[in-house]
Formats: structure tokens, sequence, C-alpha cells
């Protein structure tokens, strides 16, 4: 039983640091190709604005989901 609960804590640390750089990429891309059309929408069209960074957030987490999920699909695979 420790065996297995050791392996599921290493998986998790492994998903949370995976999670940690596709996060900070994630930021850094969406801040250099669209802070100035954002910024616009935040000082002309607030509703606009809202709407756009809710699509954002959705994106972004059925993004990384996906990316994790073929991710440790492909680690558990190659580490049978």
């Amino acid at each position: 039983m420790k065996k297995e609960a050791a392996k599921n804590l290493r998986a998790f640390a492994i998903e949370l640091a995976v999670y940690a750089v596709l996060v900070t990429c994630y930021f850094f891309l969406v801040f250099h190709l669209l802070c100035e059309w954002l910024y616009y929408l935040d000082a002309r069209h607030r509703y606009t604005y809202a709407v756009v960074a809710i699509l954002l957030i959705a994106v972004q987490a059925v993004a990384l989901d996906a990316v994790t999920t073929l991710l440790f699909r492909f680690l558990r695979r190659r580490g049978r």
C-alpha cells in the first residue's frame, strides 16, 4: 500500500510541476500576444473584455487538461 501511495504522490508532484510550467508559458504567451488588445477592451468595452477573459480561462483549462492527459498517457506507456 505504501508503494502505491508513494507512486501516486510522485505522479501528483510531476503533474503539479508540469501544470506550473504550462500555466507560466500560457500567461507569458497571452501577455505578449494579447496585452494591447486586452487593455483596449478593458478600457473601452468592459462587457466584451469580461467575456473574452472568461473564454481565455476556459480555453486554458481545457488545453492544459488535454496536454497533461496526453503527456501522462505517453509517460505511463513508456514506464511499462
